[in-house]
């Protein structure tokens, strides 16, 4: 089976690369920008006819000729894809690029032969921890310790800078064997508002605390308010907030890998109800919206989604309006009265069970996970 993998390292170039990289950052946005702004005059101007104008445009400016070509047709591709994304509905307009956020540019690995020889833009070589880059030196990097080789094809590469600091995602497409299934262990999860991830067994992820975090970041909006525009303390006040922000993203991806990891390690199926997150957020009340965009359970479904493909492992997704807080566990008998979220606990008028109202609902999870494998097997069973 072919994946898609990407490669997070930590870039340590020299001082006469660092000038490169950002100059070829620079130059990301200065092409995002100017064809925005001419795609906001002509509406009916085609992309295609954009890149038909990038050698005009290198004529005008020749510093552009020093740029890695790619990086240019990358950033209208950019461009492209966020109008696609503005025509279907699924995010805003795209907008004009500034100085103050991350920068990033995509560079994609080309490959060819030439006097017999093959050669691509692209090389890794981990052995020595460094990269090669289009029109750049061989840069050190760092990351994934015990890897030593990559036996695969690399697609393309994006350098990002945040805070001073440069990292490389390397995108690859990789051969993997998919283990044999063997459906031993079947597990339900709730994703719930006082824990992250409550599963059928009992278990309880918490919720992170972002307490700590919060308070410096409101502290450095206080101050970068109050700092006059274009001004070199204003910079170091962005550069710090953007440490904090990429520290609270990281807690972020550490805890769902690990949650992700010990649910896919003890479980063969799991059961997990389908989140219209966007919609929550935008009707939940101020405290919910807060701890979804904090939890990030989009992102904690996506890495469960991904991984269990690799592990051949199978998800069942519920329907979102499937009462699972308000059924009852062990009688199924259910009761309207559990939408207030604020009931942790409630005993059951029938079997006068007192039921947690978390685990409840991923015991409820469970079981619908289970009738739709069950009918899965039954049309597997038909088909052979």
């Amino acid at each position: 089976m072919e994946i898609y993998k990407t490669y997070k390292f930590r870039m340590y170039p020299s001082d006469s690369i660092k000038k490169k990289l950002d100059s070829f950052l620079g130059t990301t946005r200065f092409i995002y920008n100017y064809y925005l702004n001419a795609k906001e005059k002509n509406n009916n101007l085609k992309f295609s006819d954009m890149k038909k104008d990038l050698k005009r445009l290198q004529e005008e400016n020749t510093w552009l000729k020093d740029i890695d070509g790619s990086i240019l047709r990358t950033a209208i591709d950019n461009l492209e894809r966020g109008y696609e994304r503005y025509y279907n509905k699924l995010s805003k307009k795209p907008k004009f690029k500034k100085y103050s956020s991350n920068q990033i540019y995509r560079t994609p690995c080309l490959r060819g032969e030439y006097k017999g020889k093959k050669y691509q833009t692209i090389k890794l070589d981990l052995e020595r921890r460094v990269i090669k880059l289009p029109k750049l030196d061989e840069i050190e990097i760092k990351g994934y310790k015990k890897l030593t080789k990559l036996d695969c094809n690399i697609i393309n590469a994006t350098v990002k800078r945040i805070a001073h600091k440069y990292y490389l995602y390397l995108l690859v497409s990789e051969e993997i064997n998919l283990p044999k299934f063997c459906p031993n262990y079947i597990v339900g999860l709730d994703l719930g508002v006082k824990d992250l991830v409550i599963t059928s067994n009992g278990e309880k992820f918490k919720k992170l605390d972002f307490k700590r975090e919060e308070r410096k970041l409101k502290g450095l909006n206080k101050w970068l308010s109050r700092s006059q525009i274009g001004s070199k303390n204003r910079l170091k006040i962005i550069n710090k907030i953007e440490v904090v922000n990429e520290k609270i993203k990281n807690m972020r991806k550490f805890y769902n890998h690990l949650i992700t990891n010990k649910i896919l390690e003890a479980n063969d199926i799991i059961a997990i109800e389908t989140l219209k997150v966007k919609e929550m957020i935008e009707k939940g009340k101020n405290h919910l919206a807060k701890f979804i965009v904090n939890s990030n359970l989009s992102e904690l479904i996506k890495i469960l989604k991904y991984k269990s493909k690799w592990q051949n492992k199978r998800i069942y997704e519920i329907d979102t309006y499937y009462p699972s807080s308000q059924i009852c566990s062990h009688c199924k008998r259910r009761n309207r009265e559990l939408k207030d979220l604020n009931i942790r606990s409630w005993e059951c008028t029938e079997c006068h069970f007192v039921n947690d109202r978390d685990i409840n609902a991923s015991i409820n999870i469970l079981d619908e996970g289970m009738k739709l494998y069950l009918k899965d097997l039954r049309c597997e069973l038909k088909a052979s």
